[in-house]
């Protein structure tokens, strides 16, 4: 009787100990959070966010011959309304006209002394010339009257003779220096009216190309389109008010939207995965149901700083597939851009893995009950989700949370070995003693410090040699 009370008393005791284990193991699956490990396509995207953009525009440009008259800037007065349909010959913008009337007034002031320096040039050659050929008539005369003289003296002494020989041919000789002297007067002339007719021309000619200059500040459309203001240095659109240089003097375009692009910037840590011809998912902010496709064209072999960020960044075009007739021109994009794509793989959550002394990988693993503490070998990596390469099965249930019980050793991969990362020293670590032997002999260790350590043996042979003392003593 006594034995069936005390097998009954244990049978009850194990049925309660049951239960509370399956009760606690039931509360237990409910508070914490599981993932299973999933076969599949597993691929790694770089989202980014961009802006539509034409392939393919028409340049709306100022005048590029205002280079020619120093005109560095010019300042937009007014500017259609961007998006207007416009025809070919269409009104666009207005630039200001108040600094280029100036130098107008400037130039015509310079063409009006270059035609007085005209006039005073020819005034003083004519002069010049007329005063020559007086004294060219002036010197014939004077030789044929030493000529006369010459003759009449002929019944004269042979002195006053040789005398009228004399001043003949010192008359001729200055009627032909006179002449030689005419003619290079005369060349020289001919030279200094060029001067100052090319002078005069030329700004003549700038002053007719600066009047014609004054009807090209009203720009018109080259070809019908779409107008898109053109952005300037700063990112901001180019409009009424805005300056442009005469270097670069796009006001607009007029896009071709039967090819668009979708220009973004990738960090420069992710830029690395981007290659040419990669496929892109890309989504409209204005169509969240519309979904497109298209490929990188380009990839920036230069990084840039953009407006109001500290982090380099590159450059990426997408040319987008096909033809949308709803696609404009500044619409915000969001785009994914697949890098790698590897089909049935495993993989699981990020929040799964856990890393021990930073050279460990490793998750927290349901078997039965119980709970393991796994190694794994990583592979890619995404947003989401990490590709197991070994240590789990398909279907395998991890936690996403810790669990309760966190303690256990970690259970290694025999493929991880040798591919560890070793932890690295500490700085303060002091190193372990080490054992030295003395020529003599001896050996002795030497600690952390540096102090040299004796061995045990001697060090209480050495406390008994010096606990005897002689009998005298």
């Amino acid at each position: 009787m006594k034995r069936n009370l005390i097998i009954a008393s244990g049978i009850v005791v194990v049925l309660l100990i049951t239960y509370f284990i399956v009760r606690g193991n039931q509360k237990t699956d409910g508070a914490d959070i599981f993932a299973t490990v999933q076969r599949g396509t597993f691929k790694v995207e770089i989202e980014t966010t961009g802006e539509l953009e034409a392939k393919n525009s028409v340049k709306i440009q100022a005048p590029t011959t205002l280079r020619e008259y120093r005109v560095n800037n010019l300042t937009i007065q007014n500017i259609i309304n961007e998006g207007t349909v416009v025809k070919k010959g269409d009104w666009i913008a207005t630039l200001d006209r108040s600094e280029f009337q100036g130098r107008i007034k400037d130039k015509e002031i310079e063409l009006e002394k270059a035609q007085a320096a005209f006039v005073q040039t020819q005034l003083d050659t004519t002069l010049q010339m007329r005063q020559s050929r007086d004294e060219l008539i002036n010197l014939r005369y004077n030789v044929e009257e030493m000529k006369i003289v010459l003759e009449q003296s002929k019944f004269e002494p042979p002195a006053t003779i040789k005398q009228n020989e004399i001043n003949l041919e010192k008359s001729q000789r200055a009627l032909e220096q006179a002449l030689e002297n005419y003619k290079i007067k005369h060349r020289q002339n001919i030279e200094k009216m060029r001067t100052v007719n090319a002078e005069l021309r030329k700004v003549q000619n700038e002053f007719n190309g600066m009047m014609e200059l004054v009807s090209t500040f009203d720009i018109s459309a080259p070809e019908p389109g779409m107008v898109i203001y053109r952005k300037g240095w700063d990112g901001k659109p180019i409009k009424a008010g805005s300056q442009i240089s005469t270097w670069d003097p796009v006001v607009a375009t007029l896009p071709d939207l039967t090819t668009m692009m979708s220009k973004t910037y990738v960090n420069e840590v992710d830029v690395r995965k981007v290659k040419r011809n990669q496929r892109v998912e890309i989504g409209l902010d204005a169509y969240p149901d519309k979904k497109l496709f298209g490929k990188v064209t380009t990839v920036a072999n230069v990084g840039e700083q953009r407006p109001n960020s500290d982090a380099k960044v590159f450059q990426v075009d997408v040319e987008i597939a096909g033809t949308d007739p709803s696609l404009r021109p500044a619409m915000t994009t969001s785009n994914r851009i697949i890098t790698l794509v590897m089909d049935s793989v495993l993989f699981v959550p990020l929040e799964c893995l856990h890393s021990h002394a930073d050279s460990v990988s490793f998750v927290y693993k349901r078997d039965g009950i119980n709970t393991i503490k796994q190694e794994v070998m990583l592979g890619e990596t995404n947003t989401n989700d990490a590709v197991i390469l070994a240590g789990l099965n398909e279907n395998d249930r991890l936690y996403l949370s810790l669990p309760s019980s966190t303690t256990g050793d970690i259970r290694l991969l025999p493929e991880m070995d040798g591919k560890r990362r070793k932890p690295e020293p500490k700085q303060n670590e002091v190193p372990e003693e080490q054992t030295i032997t003395l020529p003599n002999g001896e050996v002795v260790k030497v600690s952390g410090n540096g102090q040299p350590q004796m061995q045990g043996g001697e060090r209480r042979q050495g406390r008994a040699q010096g606990g005897q003392r002689p009998a005298g003593q």
